[in-house]
């Protein structure tokens, strides 16, 4: 039953119609097109794909990209940027700090758990030039 189904569908996809353009006057036929459902489908599913493929072209590779709400302009791009590197800067800078202060803090409050440097440093002597 199944396959009778499916044999009826392509069956039916295949069969040819004729469409004819005719002058209303005259009744002339102007032009003729022998179609079947799959030509009629795969010449609109082209079509489809043609279109969003040159409208995609179209926004990505001109400058009508910059017309598109939030996609913003060159300029405020290359600001962006910048301001993201400015603000890393800053922030490594602030953990530095703050890194720098809580050793500060436990030095002087003595908490923190300081060795002595008991090693002999060998310095030697500065020579001196006589003139």
């Amino acid at each position: 039953m199944a396959e009778n189904e499916n044999g009826a569908t392509v069956k039916r996809r295949q069969s040819r119609y004729r469409l004819v353009v005719m002058n209303d006057d005259t009744y002339e036929e102007v032009i003729t097109f022998r179609l079947s459902r799959l030509s009629v489908y795969v010449g609109f599913s082209t079509v489809f794909i043609l279109l969003v493929g040159l409208t995609v072209a179209l926004l990505v590779l001109t400058p009508l990209k910059f017309y598109i709400p939030g996609y913003g302009n060159n300029t405020n791009r290359a600001e962006l940027q910048a301001l993201k590197i400015r603000t890393d800067s800053l922030e490594q800078a602030i953990s530095y700090k703050d890194q720098y202060l809580d050793g500060l803090k436990k030095t002087l409050s003595g908490d923190a758990p300081t060795k002595l440097d008991t090693s002999v440093l060998n310095v030697p002597k500065a020579e001196r030039i006589n003139d």
